[in-house]
């Protein structure tokens, strides 16, 4: 019988229980990351608009009434944060808001 080199079965079990415990303990954190990430960028969304209000103010000469406006205008792109559910809108007393469609 030849000798052949390679991975038995018992080898190749062990090396996917080690592989899949590793997996275990990543993923809870990287789901605890992408939710951080989101909510980062959302913040920063709302932070860019309050800004572009800023600009709108020096080329009109009066706030937008609504983010609409803003987008209109392109002042911005979107108004909707990069995981889609949430939204930035102004608020009455024309601060922007991080709100759910």
């Amino acid at each position: 019988m030849k000798n052949e080199e390679g991975f038995t079965l018992i080898e190749m079990l062990i090396v996917l229980t080690i592989i899949s415990i590793l997996l275990i303990l990543i993923l809870p954190n990287l789901a605890d990351k992408n939710e951080e990430v989101q909510t980062k960028g959302c913040t920063a969304l709302a932070e860019m608009a309050s800004s572009q209000i800023q600009a709108y103010v020096l080329d009109h000469g009066s706030e937008p009434d609504s983010i609409s406006e803003l987008l209109n205008e392109n002042y911005l792109k979107t108004d909707t944060c990069a995981n889609g559910a949430k939204q930035i809108q102004l608020s009455p007393t024309g601060e922007v808001e991080i709100v759910s469609p």
